[in-house]
């Protein structure tokens, strides 16, 4: 038996605000939608995809589970980020070579120096 890896869902409160983040900040486009869920894929048919479902409660800890990016050039992608509405995070990382952020509804996700 093997596993293949559909999809990584989000839970999020504002449900097209946040897909929508997500879009503009990976450049994927949605390939389904309704009123509970959008999902995004970097073409249609490409998994994994992120599917996002709109719930009642706010993010309350922090991730269990996070997102890692690796872009062309960090500080770039970092900068462009950060202008879409994403933070930085200090969680004591010290100097490290990626970058921790959070999305604007405070999901965690990595952003990796070029490989």
């Amino acid at each position: 038996m093997a596993l293949r890896l559909e999809e990584i869902v989000v839970d999020c409160s504002d449900l097209s605000s946040l897909a929508r983040w997500w879009q503009a900040a990976t450049g994927w486009q949605i390939v389904d939608e309704d009123g509970d869920a959008i999902e995004l894929a970097p073409a249609p048919g490409q998994t994994p995809s992120l599917m996002f479902i709109k719930v009642a409660e706010h993010k309350q800890h922090k991730n269990r589970l996070h997102l890692e990016w690796v872009p062309d050039d960090q500080q770039a992608e970092v900068e462009r980020l950060i202008s879409l509405g994403a933070s930085r995070l200090d969680i004591g990382q010290g100097s490290a070579s990626w970058v921790v952020m959070a999305d604007p509804e405070g999901n965690e996700f990595c952003v990796l120096a070029a490989r």
